[in-house]
């Protein structure tokens, strides 16, 4: 596994410990509890439910419990009689840390990337959807170089150009083939579809057509799915 965020390790580590307090507290307590106590646990839940959005998503498993769990009436009336729902979140909890200590979620900072390349794809599907192919082109283009950029940074490889500047689609391409990210064949493909991209932006819009830049659409969709993801 990458390396997870230490924030999301730390965060993760202090849901367990005030879960871990606020079950002792309800567990024991005959009438209930209010004030500061139950002004934490309604922020131990907020933080637990935008937790697993982050890491899992809403159609998980871990965001499933969490649901099911709130969906008790009576959810901040907790005492001694009344507390199982809560011990259910507190397992979603332990989960996670289990998750990371296992190594079975994946890198932060990579899924935000991911869920940001994907919102710009669809912007780019809009627009394409609406017969905007020049605007959905310069679009799609840049994900995707923007994409090689990531994947570079992610392996080590420069991000900069002897002179200072940001290196383009081609030379992050060239350079991420020669590392072996991925074949001469995914190579030749990228550079075919950033020759549309280029055309776009440089205003040369009888080069090429609509079905070319769906064509490049799914082309990024399918390398956004298997390399960065």
């Amino acid at each position: 596994m990458q390396k997870l965020d230490t924030r999301i390790t730390n965060e993760v580590k202090d849901l367990v410990q005030v879960g871990q307090q606020l079950n002792r507290s309800v567990s024991t307590s005959s009438r209930g509890i209010g004030g500061d106590e139950l002004a934490e646990l309604a922020m131990w839940v907020t933080r637990l439910g935008q937790l697993i959005q982050k890491l899992y998503g809403e159609k998980s498993q871990h965001f499933a419990s969490y649901s099911r769990a709130l969906d008790n009436n009576n959810f901040y009336n907790l005492h001694s009689n009344h507390y199982e729902h809560f011990t259910q979140l507190f397992g979603v909890a332990k989960a996670i840390q289990h998750d990371i200590k296992q190594g079975l979620v994946v890198d932060f900072k990579a899924l935000v990337q991911a869920e940001v390349f994907a919102d710009f794809l669809d912007m780019g599907e809009y627009l394409l959807d609406e017969g905007y192919k020049d605007a959905a082109a310069v679009i799609i283009g840049t994900v995707l170089e923007d994409g090689l950029r990531k994947l570079s940074e992610r392996g080590g490889l420069p991000l900069l150009a002897d002179s200072g500047k940001p290196l383009t689609i081609d030379p992050l391409n060239t350079q991420l083939a020669k590392a072996d990210v991925y074949s001469k064949l995914v190579q030749k493909q990228i550079t075919s579809w950033a020759h549309i991209r280029n055309k776009a932006a440089h205003g040369e819009f009888s080069e090429y057509s609509m079905e070319q830049v769906r064509m490049m659409l799914l082309f990024v969709q399918n390398f956004a799915s298997e390399h960065l993801a």
